[in-house]
């Protein structure tokens, strides 16, 4: 398949399974650009911002890549997706991180930064984790209505009957559940409620959105504020990135007539099964995750985040960095960090030539 074929067409499941995420960690035969290896001219500072969720996987991007490159900094700020493609299209950064493509209402004003297209191509996988801190349980069971009537407040209590029929072996205490949300505006919640919104549509009655649609409940700034606080208060339940909340219990999610765990490999099965967005530039793999799957052994509580920056910048420095960046993150040895420091997946291996072609083409105006 090649890029001119995803353009205008979504692509069914099995074909998106050659075209998008794999949690094999197979790697390419070229290996991506060696620019990372002999990138030691690029020089200056590179502002990205954005995505919380690849708060882990940036660290281990932009230390790797700065070793390589003396003169380089880097400068990623944990902005949260909105705020980070916010920055991007007013120019204060040169590149977002961000948990959701550009809805089709703001492509024109992204494309109008650039100057012409935009880049938009997926970098990272994760599962939402969907954690909680419940005394003497260590792991729940639960069905996307239940989960989208504890975060809507219409269950309120743990050792509810709804809670204790899918966990028959699970001592549920009588306390209040305090379901943590995300206080700014976050791509991990439009991934969270727009899961809710397609498994769950007669117990969630909100659109899939950035800010949390629910008042009232707890709420914290970014993925380790609400990993914090779901671990600092007895009865929480919250959503934050999977590679955050290594040390909370997590909740089992129900998938067709089995409950899954979150994992790469489980993530990477819904995207398996996902099509892409219709009518995009060549340059822009956006992903329509499929939440409603019942595929076996698929998570669909995921978060597909990308990396956003210009097809062409008017400034030449600017555009190396950019480039040179982009090229290390999706390079077999960038994803190999990323899932060994972040435990994402791997970009399967015709994904990551694609999304390769697509970085090696940023250039200066």
């Amino acid at each position: 398949m090649n890029l001119k074929s995803i353009r205008n067409a979504a692509v069914p499941g099995i074909a998106a399974l050659a075209l998008l995420m794999s949690a094999c960690g197979a790697s390419n035969e070229d290996g991506g650009s060696d620019n990372g290896d002999s990138g030691s001219s690029l020089s200056g500072n590179l502002k990205g911002g954005g995505s919380t969720a690849q708060e882990k996987a940036q660290e281990a991007w932009k230390t790797a890549f700065q070793g390589k490159n003396s003169g380089l900094t880097i400068d990623y700020a944990l902005l949260g997706s909105t705020d980070g493609r916010g920055q991007f299209v007013s120019k204060a950064l040169s590149f977002a991180g961000s948990d959701s493509y550009f809805k089709d209402e703001e492509l024109d004003a992204a494309k109008e930064r650039c100057g012409g297209t935009i880049v938009e191509v997926p970098a990272y996988i994760s599962s939402i984790a969907i954690a909680f801190n419940l005394p003497g349980v260590d792991e729940l069971n639960l069905d996307a209505d239940t989960i989208a009537k504890i975060f809507d407040g219409k269950i309120a209590n743990w050792n509810d009957k709804v809670i204790a029929d899918q966990n028959p072996d699970a001592t549920l205490p009588d306390l209040k559940i305090a379901p943590v949300h995300r206080a700014d505006d976050s791509g991990t919640t439009k991934n969270f409620t727009d899961y809710l919104a397609k498994a769950a549509p007669d117990a969630w009655s909100y659109e899939p959105a950035d800010p949390f649609p629910v008042s009232g409940g707890l709420s914290a700034e970014g993925t380790s504020g609400v990993v914090k606080l779901i671990g600092d208060t007895e009865g929480a339940i919250g959503y934050a990135d999977a590679s955050q909340t290594a040390d909370l219990a997590h909740v089992s999610v129900k998938v067709g007539e089995e409950y899954v765990a979150p994992s790469p490999e489980g993530a990477a099965k819904t995207v398996e099964v996902s099509p892409l967005v219709e009518g995009r530039d060549a340059t822009d793999v956006a992903v329509d995750v499929d939440r409603t799957t019942t595929e076996a052994g698929a998570y669909p509580v995921i978060l597909l985040s990308y990396l956003i920056g210009c097809e062409t910048y008017d400034d030449a420095a600017e555009a190396a960095n950019v480039k040179g960046y982009f090229e290390y993150i999706v390079s077999d040895e960038g994803q190999a960090e990323a899932a060994d420091f972040a435990g994402s997946a791997e970009l399967a291996p015709a994904t990551a030539s694609k999304v390769q072609e697509i970085v090696a083409g940023i250039s200066a105006k």
